[in-house]
């Protein structure tokens, strides 16, 4: 407070600093002037007023020219550094305050199965934002990169840069399509499960479950041998099982729509719940934009609207219980 009361002591106008930048960068009055939209009879009289305020001159005035003072010299470079960066950080400030993009970072499986059929009801519920998905082999670095949200599954305590909040819990069945059961018979048991075509997801990066995990919740241990068909991309291993190849393993939160159009039939009567979840992220070292704050909180109603039981009142609790940071 005391510091601002001296500054305005000795500086009665923030406009006068503006002018004198203007009239130290040209070295002359007239091009200032014409710069800033003034008289140079209006420049002349604030670097006057400014002088008498600071006690020193600032220019040197000769016959139809000006020049810096030691003085005036070295204020003027003060100056110009402190405007430039109060410039840039107002133009920073609006820039941000206008930005209706908001960039996801996702995996392909997420971006294609999740997001995609909920597009329509994105643009329905919040039409003045633009969404961007960016996907990608491994998670992007949110820090590293000019993105404020992105979707991961694991436990969040390995990434203690983000805050995160729950969006799905990682609950896993196998699946196939009512023509492959018709065909090849429909296996109600986990061991049953073993005799029949078993597609694999081999992700190159990311860790995810495999048939070995799974039959072993089940209590039973999968033999290796034998022909597979390996498949690194999530989303073709669901095109493989509706095009009935075979069957897959089926997480729940990407291959629930399908579930219920009976598009596909959870088979082999076991369910894994990891006790991991999926969660949208955003970085610790910045605050999200107002556009980016309500995408993650739409992400997140998506979800606890996917989640059997959750009522509405409810939902709107668990959220601001999940929620790790406004």
């Amino acid at each position: 407070m005391v510091l601002m009361e001296n500054l305005r002591r000795l500086l009665p106008s923030a406009a006068s600093l503006i002018v004198f930048e203007a009239a130290g960068r040209h070295q002359n009055f007239t091009r200032a002037a014409s710069e800033l939209g003034m008289t140079q009879a209006a420049v002349s009289y604030a670097i006057r007023g400014l002088e008498n305020q600071l006690g020193v001159p600032l220019f040197h005035r000769v016959h139809r020219a000006v020049q810096l003072t030691e003085a005036g010299e070295k204020f003027h470079a003060d100056v110009s550094v402190g405007l430039a960066r109060i410039q840039k950080s107002a133009e920073d400030i609006r820039a941000k305050g206008r930005e209706t993009n908001v960039t996801l970072a996702a995996s392909t499986a997420f971006a294609s199965m999740w997001m995609l059929p909920r597009l329509a009801r994105l643009r329905e519920d919040l039409p003045e934002i633009d969404l961007r998905i960016q996907t990608s082999v491994r998670d992007l670095d949110l820090d590293d990169e000019p993105i404020p949200l992105g979707i991961r599954g694991g436990d969040p305590s390995h990434w203690p840069r983000y805050h995160a909040a729950v969006l799905a819990d990682e609950v896993i069945q196998a699946v196939a399509t009512p023509a492959y059961i018709e065909t090849h018979g429909l296996p109600a048991t986990p061991a049953d499960l073993i005799r029949h075509n078993l597609i694999h997801l081999e992700e190159p990066v990311r860790r995810a479950c495999d048939w070995t995990e799974w039959f072993a919740s089940a209590g039973l241990a999968y033999p290796t041998q034998g022909k597979r068909l390996a498949i690194n991309d999530y989303v073709l291993v669901i095109q493989a099982v509706l095009a009935g190849e075979g069957i897959a393993l089926g997480w729940e939160h990407l291959t629930a729509r399908q579930v219920r159009s009976g598009a596909l039939v959870p088979v082999g009567g076991h369910v894994l719940r990891t006790g991991q979840a999926f969660y949208v992220v955003w970085p610790r070292s910045r605050e999200l934009n107002s556009q980016a704050r309500r995408i993650r909180d739409w992400l997140l109603e998506e979800g606890l609207r996917d989640r059997p039981g959750t009522d509405t009142a409810s939902g709107h609790e668990a959220l601001q219980r999940t929620a790790v940071s406004r």
